[in-house]
């Protein structure tokens, strides 16, 4: 991915690619979000103008695409993780994660399924789907507590 401006390189895996969200050239509703399914699943709709879908959920891990408009007016996918209870009862989702960020996660857990993801997103912006996009980087972020 390239920033046309300075053709940087961003790489996934790198503190840089945390940064990266991909977003939508569409608008979502419930009647097309089928372009949008992942290995097998569909995404729901959680609440008005927000979606989810299991992108990987194990025992130990799982990570959820999240569909809204997150950012501006602009449909964005990003990524929660879920709290699951009974083994199937989606009970908590995170605070969204951006599209890279939630990438490096997977990478560290399972790097064959984040590059089966990239690969789903590269599918997605081929078809004009969408499109990468650098967002700013928070500032003072590690001086949260």
């Amino acid at each position: 991915m390239a920033d046309d401006n300075n053709q940087v390189e961003v790489v996934p895996g790198t503190e840089e690619f945390e940064h990266m969200l991909f977003k939508l050239n569409m608008d979502v509703t419930s009647g097309d979000v089928s372009v949008l399914n992942y290995n097998g699943n569909e995404l729901q709709q959680v609440q008005d103008g927000l979606y989810a879908m299991p992108a990987l959920v194990q025992e130990d891990f799982n990570l959820f695409f999240i569909v809204s408009k997150l950012v501006e007016d602009d449909w964005v996918m990003a990524f929660s993780t879920a709290t699951i209870e009974n083994n199937n009862e989606i009970t908590d989702l995170s605070e969204p994660m951006t599209t890279g960020k939630g990438l490096n996660v997977l990478g560290g857990v399972s790097p064959a399924d984040a590059n089966n993801l990239l690969k789903y997103f590269n599918t997605l912006s081929d078809a004009g789907r969408g499109e990468w996009r650098m967002v700013d980087k928070p500032e003072d972020a590690s001086n949260e507590e």
